[in-house]
């Protein structure tokens, strides 16, 4: 791995800062000198800073975690791209979706619609449908691939995450620091440099700058890749598309030794009584008192009862 020198950084114009109106105070400590109106960034720091933040890249990739690129400038989104692909890392070129880290889960959703999207039509799943219908899905497929190209192959959060503009990337920044992720990005005099973990004062708008930084980190992140590999998320069994896939021997030796599942009944009776009509309840008679001989006690004739038959013969004859 080549280290930039003090001279690799002066050409490629690492060193020129924002105007002096349009600069953040909290980047004193990283300017050297004012000059027609524009700051200069000390290059030394930027020397300093640069190795810092290859150590943390070093260290993140060690452990087997990955890299998220973001950069959505139209002039640098090229560079960013190739640099990303060539380290194996993840990367957002086209616009930060809000919540892409601290509501990851719904994003996950969005790329596992993507994925089913083009199988559909790699496997012209979509050849019966109407050209209205494909005309849809067509459009829908481009849109998630245009903002999720980068990611979709991202099962889990970053270890790290890489900022080319601090200023433009605020929300990206705000993201990872409240999940707790580092970041690492290219701040111009025109940022904050204390919602960064690491800041590299630098150029964040010409190309050479960009370009040079960037090559430095993903030297790094390729060498550290080569020695640890990339610790692959455990995906428990979800497909991200609705056909299935060929069954191979395993799958089918571990389909006989599933226990088969017992299938449900139908019970006639119970569904006939359910259809029934609820009938009124009666009140229930209270049950008869068991004296202490253990007979029961004979209920009281009440007053004005009817008499038995042989009383009203008795009657009659008296």
């Amino acid at each position: 791995m080549t280290q930039p020198q003090l001279q690799d950084l002066l050409e490629a114009g690492v060193h020129f800062g924002h105007q002096t109106r349009r600069w953040n105070p909290k980047m004193r400590r990283f300017i050297f000198a004012e000059r027609s109106g524009i700051y200069l960034i000390d290059l030394q720091k930027t020397l300093t800073q640069l190795r810092k933040a290859q150590d943390l890249l070093r260290e993140v990739v060690a452990q087997g975690d990955n890299v998220l690129f973001v950069c959505t400038k139209k002039q640098l989104d090229v560079i960013v791209r190739n640099e990303a692909d060539r380290s194996g890392s993840h990367w957002v070129t086209e616009r930060w979706l809000g919540g892409t880290l601290t509501n990851f889960q719904t994003i996950k959703q969005q790329i596992r619609r993507l994925k089913e999207l083009e199988h559909g039509q790699d496997e012209g799943a979509f050849d019966f449908f109407t050209k209205k219908e494909r005309l849809q899905l067509d459009r829908e497929r481009q849109k998630l691939n245009r903002n999720l190209e980068g990611i979709k192959n991202m099962t889990r959060l970053p270890g790290v995450v890489f900022v080319v503009d601090a200023k433009k990337e605020r929300i990206a920044i705000a993201e990872a620091n409240k999940l707790g992720i580092p970041v690492v990005a290219i701040v111009d005099t025109n940022a904050d440099p204390d919602l960064i973990t690491v800041p590299v004062p630098g150029n964040d708008d010409a190309i050479r700058s960009v370009q040079l930084i960037t090559t430095a980190l993903v030297e790094v992140i390729s060498e550290a890749r080569k020695q640890v590999p990339v610790r692959e998320a455990a995906t428990d069994a979800e497909a991200y598309s609705s056909y299935a896939p060929e069954s191979t021997e395993a799958d089918e030796e571990d389909q006989k030794r599933r226990r088969p599942r017992r299938k449900r009944r139908p019970k006639p009776e119970a569904i006939a009584a359910r259809l029934q009509p609820e009938q009124p309840r009666t009140p229930s008679k209270p049950a008869p008192k068991v004296l202490e001989g253990g007979a029961d006690e004979a209920p009281k004739a009440e007053s004005g009862s009817e008499s038995t038959p042989g009383q009203e013969q008795q009657s009659e004859q008296g």
